[in-house]
């Protein structure tokens, strides 16, 4: 099997803790410094210089994490979409000046969904407007800036559900992204297949991946080695992903980074 690079989650403050592994394999770096409204007002300009200072000299590949508290992209209040779409649009806005080439978003599908898409009639078909409502706005200035809209599963059950609505845009502005803890603590939870099966089933739109390890209880950010997750199959699935998508640490942890790096690069998996 041959050893993945894998990059970090950082603020822009933490990326001097982790300059010189980053720097020298110019490794994927996730921004998570506008994910807030502050961060994404009254704090943007002064976010958007920090972040341009700490990624001086970097050559690898860069996102950020977008909004995602309270804005449910598939939200059934016709006042509060508008609202979503536009802290989407700022975000947005704040990854173009950065020189991001991705944005993650969390997915709105649950295990509630799942469970009910057939106990009323358009229930999916709805759900899915609503989407494309919030959302068409920010995949079409998104595809202006060469930017990549990932959804990330949070607590998917069936990853093929995800995937559809993704298609449903028909846009090479979005895709998937899979972060390794949900999808097992989903597996955990409420019956959803193993983590590999995520990676298989995205295939060619995945583009983004958040690595951590848990228990199974809760969503743990622990460096993997620390948790249940077989780190082996979920590396064997992404040896077969065409599309090279950013694998990055997202540990709570971010002292953790090293013994999360050296336990997937101990057994050949990472570099």
């Amino acid at each position: 099997m041959t050893p993945l690079k894998i990059g970090a989650c950082l603020k822009a403050c933490e990326i001097s803790l982790h300059r010189n592994w980053l720097f020298d394999a110019d490794r994927d770096i996730e921004l998570q410094d506008f994910m807030t409204f502050a961060a994404l007002t009254d704090e943007r300009d002064a976010r958007i210089v920090a972040a341009k200072d700490a990624l001086q000299g970097h050559q690898g590949r860069i996102g950020i994490h977008g909004p995602y508290e309270g804005l449910d992209f598939d939200n059934k209040d016709a006042e509060l979409r508008p609202l979503i779409t536009k802290r989407m649009l700022l975000a947005l806005e704040a990854a173009a000046a950065i020189g991001a080439r991705q944005m993650v978003l969390h997915s709105p599908y649950r295990r509630w969904y799942q469970n009910n898409i057939l106990a009323q009639p358009d229930y999916a078909e709805n759900k899915l407007g609503r989407i494309h409502q919030v959302l068409g706005p920010v995949v079409k200035q998104a595809e202006v800036e060469g930017i990549t809209l990932v959804i990330e599963n949070i607590e998917d059950v069936e990853p093929a559900t995800r995937r559809r609505m993704v298609e449903s845009f028909a846009s090479s502005a979005i895709a998937l992204s899979i972060d390794t803890g949900h999808a097992h603590l989903a597996r955990r939870m409420s019956e959803a297949p193993p983590v590999d099966y995520f990676v298989r089933d995205a295939g060619a739109q995945l583009r983004h991946v958040h690595l951590q390890d848990l228990d199974g209880h809760a969503d743990r950010h622990w460096a993997p080695g620390e948790g249940e997750i077989h780190w082996v199959e979920v590396f064997r699935a992404l040896q077969d992903c065409p599309s090279e998508p950013h694998l990055v640490l997202e540990l709570r942890r971010k002292s953790d980074i090293p013994q999360g790096f050296a336990y997937l690069q101990d057994l050949g998996l990472a570099c």
